[in-house]
């Protein structure tokens, strides 16, 4: 699925960090407009990190989002950001969120969001639920 964001301002030179967190934020809004609730936002473990939790308020799935944020394809597309050794680990973070949860679930997904940040001024998202 995709979707339009907000519109963007004069475009300056950003950082990564910044980019990423750009990135992360419109994420978010795109899963708030979907009715979903946020849980978390960048859980860190040892092993590694989950960029954003949220549960679908309807079903009780909680859904695990992996956000790429780009400013071009130059490195691939959305499929080739998150390889089957990514989503191994992604599994692996979300058990031991899980485990951690006083709370049950009906339900869990993994899904990615691409954030294309390039030169129009309307950042593209690009949904893909249930990669694992």
């Amino acid at each position: 699925m995709s979707g339009a964001a907000p519109t963007l301002g004069a475009m300056t030179t950003w950082t990564r960090a910044q980019l990423g967190a750009l990135g992360e934020q419109l994420a978010v809004e795109h899963l708030q407009n979907l009715g979903l609730t946020i849980l978390a936002r960048n859980w860190r473990c040892r092993y590694g990190e989950l960029d954003v939790i949220a549960v679908e308020n309807g079903s009780g799935t909680v859904v695990f989002v992996e956000v790429k944020t780009r400013t071009g394809d130059g490195f691939g597309g959305l499929a080739e950001a998150v390889p089957p050794q990514k989503v191994r680990r992604l599994r692996r973070l979300a058990g031991l969120w899980l485990a951690g949860q006083d709370r049950r679930y009906r339900g869990l997904r993994i899904d990615v969001i691409g954030v294309r940040i390039g030169r129009r001024r309307t950042p593209e998202i690009n949904h893909l639920r249930g990669v694992a």
